[in-house]
């Protein structure tokens, strides 16, 4: 009796909240989080890495100032990034993180209890998204949705998911890429493979190490994919100074490279992305695919930014392949963007999850 009487002082409770604060959508990525307010749009774009004192444990940064100090932090201090491959690598660390965004985009208000959509990649385990619920849950969000990311960013972009024919997305975050042919507001065919923004990151590193044994941060190696990357050959090839740490002399050092280069660091991560794109045509019903012929292929996610990616696809595939408007934010504004659907086609998009194992 008296647990019943405390679950409704409970929801009666939670309602009150709810009403100091606006429905959320976020896209909880690798390497960003997106928040999506409803009523005023995308209101944050932050890193999502954490700064943690080493003894206490208590969160020094969040955001952007926490990724200013990846790889320069003093022994007492360590920043990490909570997200890996898409899914939670550390429970408490995100939970800390949501509740910073949580109140930064209700500037602070110390009562905020949204309503949260959150996207999440399509391949992952129920135990991997209960805990996504859990820590937005622990974090503040008086109820937790989830939708899988390559819906949220077919709705961003502004494909009809609801009709009865094939809209094929590709979006490539930093853990991630999710490949999806929708139809009627489901998924007919979907892949995610752990192969995106990181990995490439990951394989220019590890390029200048073996080539020219220079040591190199994620963060520059992250500058030199968004400058000279690319995924097919340009027409004016590129160059760029690279700074770090020779291995030999243990000295800084400063070498010149090449997108020629580059594209030869990025083969394997690429080459990756393009035949998952490939091996999805080949799973898609013959009827949707006939409808990919006229329609192509969308790319969202930062990923899809690298140059030339599109046209290689475009060249394997043998289809279309079109870049959205605005790829960084096609997630979450998917997200947004299902806070106000009607109740029938939001149960469309929505992940059903088991609340017990």
């Amino acid at each position: 009796m008296l647990q019943k009487i405390f679950k409704k002082l409970k929801r009666i409770f939670n309602y009150v909240l709810g009403l100091f604060s606006n429905e959320m959508g976020i896209d909880l990525g690798t390497c960003t989080t997106l928040v999506y307010l409803k009523g005023e749009g995308v209101v944050l774009c932050e890193p999502s890495v954490v700064a943690l004192e080493k003894e206490t444990n208590r969160v020094v940064a969040v955001g952007e100032d926490a990724k200013k100090m990846l790889g320069r932090t003093p022994g007492s201090i360590v920043a990490i990034r909570p997200m890996k491959d898409g899914v939670i690598s550390d429970f408490e660390v995100t939970e800390a993180m949501l509740r910073y965004f949580i109140k930064k985009v209700h500037r602070r208000h110390v009562l905020a209890r949204p309503a949260m959509v959150i996207a999440i990649p399509s391949g992952i385990t129920e135990v991997e998204k209960r805990a996504v619920k859990d820590s937005a849950e622990r974090a503040g969000a008086i109820s937790v949705e989830l939708i899988e990311e390559p819906k949220a960013a077919a709705v961003g972009v502004g494909l009809p998911v609801e009709e009865a024919a094939g809209n094929m997305i590709i979006d490539i975050g930093g853990g991630t890429t999710e490949y999806a042919v929708i139809s009627l507001g489901g998924l007919v065919y979907a892949k995610s493979i752990r192969v995106a923004g990181d990995e490439m990151d990951a394989s220019i590193i590890d390029y200048l190490q073996k080539t020219y044994n220079l040591m190199i941060g994620e963060r520059t190696a992250e500058e030199i994919k968004i400058r000279i990357g690319s995924a097919y050959p340009l027409e004016e090839e590129l160059t760029m100074d690279v700074r770090g740490r020779d291995l030999i002399a243990g000295l800084p050092k400063t070498i010149m490279v090449t997108s020629e280069e580059i594209r030869e660091a990025l083969q394997e991560p690429v080459q990756a992305i393009v035949d998952a794109s490939k091996a999805t045509l080949e799973n898609t019903p013959p009827e949707l695919a006939s409808d990919l012929i006229d329609r192509g292929i969308v790319m969202a996610g930062g990923g899809s930014l690298l140059r030339g990616l599109d046209r290689r696809i475009a060249e394997e595939t043998g289809l279309p392949v079109h870049i959205a408007d605005d790829p960084l934010t096609a997630v979450v504004l998917g997200t947004g963007q299902t806070l106000n659907m009607p109740l029938r086609l939001r149960r469309r998009l929505i992940v059903p999850t088991k609340l017990d194992f």
